[in-house]
């Protein structure tokens, strides 16, 4: 079996993870994985108090341009070689499930890992538009979501349709590390220092370069 054929079995499975832990789940295009991913990663683990983040690089987002998307293979590579933080665990098992939804994934991590405290990981960016993914009202009453702060995008925690109907449910960032032990839904908006990279400008730097 080829090193690329052994990369890709591998990470069709599912991390591991301990009854009793506490583990980040970042999921994304990862197209391609950047500096702000990390920023974004290593803010949760040291405010939520995490002991693990799965960065879940999805085969493909139902919201996005698939004609600008890289192959998975090339994209996981890209997150081993940026990711070399020990608590950070790269996984393509979404490509496995009949569903591109994350709504579903997170309902099958939840029921094959029962007693592990999972929290999910979103950028601001992403908050402006939650109301629009598939069930997003049971995405909320799967676990706990933790809301990261992004250049552009702090007034979402104001603006933002889900961010109102879910007003009553937000905790105040200073509890943020007592996150992961609650009972969902339950949110909370970290403040603080932003990383303005994105994966749109690095592929449109890109096409200009070559």
């Amino acid at each position: 079996m080829t090193k690329s054929a052994t990369r890709m079995r591998h990470h069709r499975r599912m991390p591991h993870a301990e009854p009793g832990q506490r583990v980040g789940l970042f999921g994304g295009s990862f197209n391609p994985p950047h500096e702000g991913h990390l920023h974004v990663t290593e803010k949760a683990l040291r405010r939520l108090d995490l002991d693990l983040i799965w960065w879940i690089v999805t085969p493909g987002n139902p919201l996005k341009d698939h004609g600008v998307l890289e192959p998975l293979e090339k994209r996981l590579a890209q997150c081993e070689k940026l990711a070399v933080h020990p608590r950070i665990k790269i996984t393509a098992f979404e490509a496995e499930l009949p569903t591109s939804y994350t709504v579903d994934t997170l309902d099958f991590v939840t029921r094959r890992n029962p007693g592990v405290h999972f929290v999910w990981l979103m950028g601001a960016d992403n908050l402006g538009q939650f109301h629009h993914w598939e069930r997003w009202r049971n995405i909320a009453r799967l676990m706990p979501i933790a809301v990261i702060d992004r250049p552009g995008a702090t007034m979402s925690l104001h603006s933002a349709r889900a961010a109102m109907v879910l007003r009553h449910y937000r905790v105040d960032e200073s509890d943020a590390a007592a996150l992961p032990l609650m009972r969902a839904p339950a949110w909370t908006f970290l403040h603080g220092p932003r990383n303005s990279l994105s994966s749109t400008a690095l592929r449109a730097q890109n096409a200009v370069s070559s």
